[in-house]
């Protein structure tokens, strides 16, 4: 059996927030526009029932829900030269208190995470005891 793998993925929430997402509901939205190697290589690691946070960057700068993974890696539909991948995810809940960058940096347990050590990966893998421990600072 798979081991549940858990992730982050950014946007900026003037192109895309939790709200957005939120409202697309259960049919879910592709999550497109990734133009990172390292980041599209996250994308075709995702399996469906994965979890992700879904960090507001830019503005805010917080992990502000979670998302679940609902269709593996495809073809981006929105990259003309059929190089990129996309997935589609769909709204779990929002956080009940949006954990910042700054928090999670004062944290010694989290300095290790892609968020505070590649700031503009955007796509990226949390091991699940930083996982636990942001969704505790996050009041879940």
């Amino acid at each position: 059996m798979r081991k549940k793998t858990y992730w982050l993925l950014k946007s900026e929430p003037d192109v895309w927030s939790i709200y957005q997402q939120k409202k697309d509901g259960k049919k879910g939205t592709v999550w497109d526009g990734v133009r990172n190697y390292q980041a599209a290589n996250n994308l075709k690691k995702m399996k469906i029932g994965d979890l992700c946070f879904f960090y507001h960057s830019n503005i805010g700068k917080e992990i502000v829900g979670i998302v679940e993974v609902i269709k593996e890696w495809f073809i981006d539909p929105s990259d003309q030269k059929k190089k990129f991948v996309a997935i589609k995810v769909k709204f779990k809940s929002l956080l009940k208190k949006p954990v910042t960058l700054e928090n999670i940096k004062k944290n010694d347990d989290l300095t290790h995470l892609s968020l505070v050590k590649q700031s503009r990966l955007s796509v990226m893998e949390i091991d699940s005891k930083s996982w636990k421990i942001l969704n505790k600072m996050g009041n879940i």
